[in-house]
């Protein structure tokens, strides 16, 4: 059997993902709830890939959206009044973020017999007390489908939580392939975390010889939020929660174009994080990847396993530099002999 390439590993995950979400979603109304508002590039990534998603397998678009701030029980029913409701995915589940979770769980209480799917997660809890209120809200449920992306989190969620648990692919890859990038600029980017989840212990990262960044920083957006929403108020429901659908995807798309074009500078990359690896596969990029702080890029790809034409597990932060030194040394010497 002819080893996967990545293009042929997006495709098969582009599959798996279809194999879970094609019974839970049918004509109805849906809605998708928690857009990420946040700087962090990946949460716009999966955000596009759902929406991606229903594009291109149901020609529809969700019929409400909402940020947690700007979540209304009411406008959802009036446009949802019967259709699943779906939780936007990403890393948030358990007590890290507990906005999210919070949030999460508030839904679950408030429409107890209705179907709500919660797209792919991973699950981390430092608390046992938090586990156990989760896990008394999930089980007064009646219809809840948590979709998770990693086997340990798979384990953990039907030994814990009382509800249908599926293994299913991050919904990044639904955008798919991305081959219309500008060429690199320089040999290697260090993309590595600067938050809650980052290796408290990372060394060696200012003896770097390259750019060492994360993408949570960001310019302020050309949309202002609240003042846009707040002249919508004269505005009908219905061409409102339209609008608020059409910023939410335009925030999501400068945030995305914004990190692949940052990644799009260097001709190899070493991360530690999750999305950075899975936009590098889908730009066809070299890169080394380590893991986050509770070893969710680990889970992720032991799951998962493929694409490894452009994806070495480095042992440390020096051996992947090294990699990648190497692939991007590939990289160039290629361009050159193309350029002749």
């Amino acid at each position: 059997m002819q080893p996967q390439t990545s293009r042929e590993y997006i495709a098969a995950m582009q599959g798996k993902i279809h194999d879970v979400l094609g019974p839970l979603i049918g004509k109805a109304p849906m809605a998708i709830v928690d857009f990420p508002d946040i700087r962090n590039v990946g949460d716009s990534a999966i955000w596009l890939g759902e929406i991606a998603y229903l594009k291109q397998h149901y020609h529809k678009s969700p019929d409400y959206v909402s940020k947690i701030e700007d979540f209304s029980d009411r406008q959802l029913e009036r446009k949802v009044p019967q259709g699943p409701i779906f939780i936007h995915g990403g890393g948030n589940f358990g007590d890290i973020w507990v906005s999210h979770q919070n949030f999460r769980e508030r839904i679950l209480k408030r429409w107890p017999d209705r179907l709500i799917v919660q797209f792919p997660q991973s699950i981390h809890y430092d608390s046992d007390a938090r586990v156990e209120e989760s896990a008394r809200v999930i089980a007064k449920h009646k219809n809840f489908v948590l979709l998770v992306r990693d086997q340990e989190s798979l384990e953990f969620a039907r030994k814990r939580f009382d509800c249908e648990v599926k293994l299913c692919p991050d919904m990044a890859f639904c955008i798919g392939t991305l081959d219309a990038m500008p060429p690199p600029s320089i040999p290697l980017l260090a993309m590595l975390r600067e938050d809650k989840e980052k290796v408290a212990s990372r060394d060696g990262t200012a003896e770097l010889d390259c750019p060492v960044e994360d993408w949570i920083k960001e310019p302020k957006l050309p949309v202002r939020w609240a003042k846009t929403l707040g002249t919508m108020a004269a505005i009908s429901t219905l061409d409102r929660i339209a609008m608020r659908k059409s910023m939410f995807d335009a925030a999501a798309a400068q945030r995305f174009g914004r990190g692949t074009r940052q990644l799009a500078r260097a001709r190899a990359i070493v991360t530690d994080r999750l999305h950075v690896h899975i936009v590098s596969l889908l730009m066809g990029k070299p890169h080394a990847v380590l893991d986050n702080s509770y070893g969710k890029i680990t889970r992720f790809m032991d799951a998962f396993p493929g694409g490894m034409d452009l994806t070495y597990r480095a042992r440390s932060l020096q051996d992947g530099m090294q990699w990648a030194r190497e692939q991007a040394a590939s990289v160039a010497g290629v361009a050159k002999e193309a350029a002749r």
